[in-house]
């Protein structure tokens, strides 16, 4: 079985970090720099960080930003924002990131998928989901950091996204970011069981047994989470001793 990944998200727009809820991100919560240096120090295994106020300012990412930033990360580092070619992805990666998130230029451009996994390989492309429950029950994406509907229904997008050659899923639900209330199960199990890439899930987790849940009933590969180690006592180490303790696989061994 695959270990669990633990990867704490950083929302960065302006200057800064910020956090909110359901993409309504407006709490400054620090510096990125001081941010990538204490998560150095607590056991995570990556990190995500996305620039969400670079596609709708229309900027390209901030390469030197990514380059300090990966200069002083320990660990695997996701980068993704204002990301609308295969160029960009490439300078990227020269700046020092490992992975890049893709999300808006996907829906109008689907061949920035399959041209940065043919250039740079598919563990390098990250295929970034945002949706929201529809009152049917189904979920449609969203582009431009949850502000435009695309009318892509998120099985079928996620199948197409595999196809087109990503590496990973980055599936978020709107409706639950910031809420710290429980991730979307069925969201989460909808995608994992029609892909066979890894998903990494996002948006909701309040507690260690949430993301317990979002691992043993949503099956997901990986837990992204923010508010929880932002405005609570819970830490990555804490989140993978919890884990072990209920026989789910994690990196780095924590418990003795």
């Amino acid at each position: 079985m695959l270990k669990t990944r633990i990867i704490p998200m950083l929302l960065f727009r302006d200057v800064g970090l910020v956090k909110g809820a359901a993409f309504d991100s407006w709490r400054r919560v620090g510096a990125p720099m001081q941010a990538v240096k204490v998560f150095n120090m607590r056991d995570v295994d990556e990190l995500v960080l996305l620039d969400i106020g670079a596609v709708g300012n229309n900027q390209e990412p901030d390469y030197d930003l990514v380059k300090s930033l990966a200069e002083e990360c320990m660990v695997p580092l996701t980068v993704g924002g204002g990301v609308l070619d295969s160029e960009m992805v490439r300078q990227l990666l020269l700046a020092g990131a490992d992975k890049v998130s893709i999300n808006t230029a996907a829906y109008e451009n689907p061949s920035v998928i399959s041209e940065s996994a043919k250039r740079f390989g598919v563990q390098c492309v990250v295929a970034s989901i945002d949706c929201r429950k529809n009152e049917d029950g189904s979920h449609q994406c969203f582009s431009h950091c949850g502000t435009v509907a695309t009318g892509r229904e998120v099985v079928s997008w996620a199948r197409e996204l595999e196809s087109l050659g990503a590496g990973e899923i980055l599936l978020t639900s709107i409706d639950r970011d910031g809420t710290m209330e429980g991730f979307d199960l069925e969201l989460i199990r909808k995608i994992t069981s029609e892909v066979s890439i890894p998903v990494i899930a996002s948006g909701g987790a309040g507690s260690y047994e949430d993301i317990e849940q979002a691992i043993s009933l949503g099956k997901a590969s990986a837990v992204s989470a923010s508010s929880i180690y932002l405005f609570t006592e819970a830490t990555p180490l804490g989140a993978k001793m919890y884990l072990e303790a209920k026989g789910i696989p994690v990196r780095n061994s924590a418990v003795r």
